[in-house]
């Protein structure tokens, strides 16, 4: 199980790659390699699909501004991601882009696995999303069929949300009986997946589920009123250096916000990563209200 002890942070979740290939995982990790820290904010947009790096984007400036400020008195690497429910423009903050999506990869999986059986996947889509249960998700995972059939409902889910860039996983092989693999999971793909996640055909069940995290997972997101979230963490196999995640939905006077969030602290510990997302929940929290929300469309 994945939860607050992270000792039970070893069991690994799915990935998802480009090249609709499984790769089967018996450890932890498998995270990418850890880029130099920068010192300056690194903000980006994308704007119906198209990636225009370093572009100045229409979010409060106090925001972009308390950013730039608080970045390099953070010890280690943050990554921010912001979309307005419905929206097509992403704004970016900070050097962590993409990584291991752990058991953020539960929100998709339980979501196809609700599809295909309502009432019988719903115990362990609960588990998996409000206490993140390794076991659940598996059960999940297996309730699809296992392997490509799984995969495909799973990665139908993310085509839905306008995700086509994370492929397909492949058959699993003996090696991964007991785990499904991991996914690499930029914070750009994983926001615009929760930017359009409240707009799809039965979500509700899981994103109810998403606002009713346990307390011990209840760091970053979790710190903020309203917020619907997961969040999924693990070792990288060659360091041992923790990244902690989330992804969810925030309230906001002009709607929902998507947010997505990563860091990796100095120390390579997992309660230092998630202090990191805590001081990143506390800057949305100061500006929260100042963020361009939205809606699904009619």
């Amino acid at each position: 199980m994945e939860s607050a002890r992270i000792v039970s942070l070893c069991r690994p979740v799915l990935r998802v790659g480009v090249g609709a290939t499984l790769l089967a995982m018996v450890s932890c990790g498998l995270g990418p390699e850890r880029a130099e820290k920068h010192t300056t904010a690194t903000v980006a947009a994308q704007t119906a699909g198209t990636w225009a790096a370093g572009r100045t984007v229409s979010l409060p400036n106090s925001l972009a501004a308390d950013f730039t400020q608080l970045q390099p008195t953070l010890p280690g690497q943050v990554g921010l991601a912001i979309m307005p429910v419905g929206g097509t423009r992403i704004t970016v903050f900070g050097d962590w882009t993409t990584g291991i999506a752990w058991s953020t990869i539960k929100v998709p999986l339980a979501i196809a696995a609700l599809r295909h059986d309502p009432e019988g996947a719903m115990p362990d889509a609960e588990a998996a999303i409000t206490v993140s249960d390794n076991a659940a998700a598996d059960a999940l995972w297996n309730s699809l069929g296992a392997g490509l059939e799984a995969a495909q409902a799973v990665q139908q889910v993310l085509d839905e949300a306008g995700d086509a860039v994370t492929g397909v996983a492949g058959p699993r092989t003996r090696l991964d009986y007991e785990a499904f693999g991991a996914t690499e999971w930029s914070l750009t793909d994983q926001v615009r997946f929760a930017s359009r996640l409240p707009c799809l055909p039965q979500t509700e069940t899981v994103t109810r589920l998403m606002g009713e995290i346990v307390p011990d997972q209840g760091w970053g997101l979790g710190t903020l009123e309203g917020a619907e979230f997961k969040g999924g963490w693990g070792p990288d196999d060659a360091t041992g250096i923790y990244t902690a995640r989330q992804f969810g939905l925030l309230p906001s006077r002009s709607g929902l916000v998507a947010i997505a969030l990563a860091a990796q602290a100095d120390s390579g510990r997992f309660t230092d990563a998630t202090a990191l997302l805590d001081s990143l929940a506390a800057l949305l929290g100061r500006h929260v209200d100042e963020l361009r929300g939205g809606k699904c469309p009619d």
